[in-house]
């Protein structure tokens, strides 16, 4: 019989959480797993304490979502993952992690015949809500698995395009989202550069600064 979860997301911190809900809302509903759940009591995902027991509520081929810091904790997570895992079931790293490390999962984990998506996720608590931006890549065959899901929960653009597509094999998706974030940082550098022009060198006030900011944010300055 077909499972009624869509997928399981482990690491229910605030954009774990906030990314089921997402799911929940668009019709996938999620079953979540953390290791040290603190959740609100309104959460309204269902949440288990055990990965065999996640794993089992999935109908073959399996999605799991981990949503855990970047580096060891998501190789350990893998670790205690692959127990309960079968062939073409899939993985998706939703952290920060560094492409090469991505590169390398994708390697191992498709020659144990596991699928595998690196994937950046883009606009915070908020975003990861209402519809983040996200930028998949990995083992070229799970695309099509959550292709759907992925357009459902996404941003959209002015023109209801999703804000998500397909970024390549391998690192490409958090590669691309290492690049997103290098163009991050230098905005919020250049606007802190032009408040210290703006306040210690012509003299602006707070008030009149906020004000300023703020204008700007409306028209085709404006940071979504």
């Amino acid at each position: 019989m077909e499972s009624q979860y869509a997928l399981g997301i482990l690491g229910l911190g605030v954009m774990g959480r906030s990314l089921a809900k997402n799911f929940q809302r668009n019709g996938y509903t999620p079953i979540g797993f953390d290791l040290n759940p603190k959740l609100p009591p309104d959460f309204g995902v269902k949440v288990v304490t055990s990965l065999a027991e996640l794993t089992a509520a999935l109908t073959p081929p399996r999605t799991l979502f981990l949503m855990v810091p970047a580096g060891a904790p998501v190789d350990a997570a893998i670790a205690s993952l692959k127990p309960h895992l079968q062939e073409g079931d899939l993985i998706i790293d939703g952290g920060n992690s560094y492409f090469a490390d991505t590169e390398r999962r994708v390697k191992e984990l498709t020659a144990e015949g596991l699928n595998f998506i690196g994937m950046g996720v883009s606009g915070g608590e908020s975003g990861a809500l209402w519809g983040p931006s996200m930028m998949p890549g990995g083992s070229p065959a799970s695309w099509p698995l959550v292709k759907a899901m992925f357009e459902a929960i996404s941003a959209k653009a002015e023109d209801s395009q999703p804000c998500v597509a397909w970024m390549g094999p391998g690192g490409a998706g958090h590669y691309v989202k290492m690049v997103h974030n290098g163009i991050e940082y230098g905005d919020m550098q250049l606007i802190a550069e032009i408040y210290d022009l703006l306040h210690r060198g012509a003299g602006i006030s707070n008030l009149e600064l906020a004000e300023i900011f703020a204008s700007w944010n409306m028209h085709e300055l404006r940071s979504g």
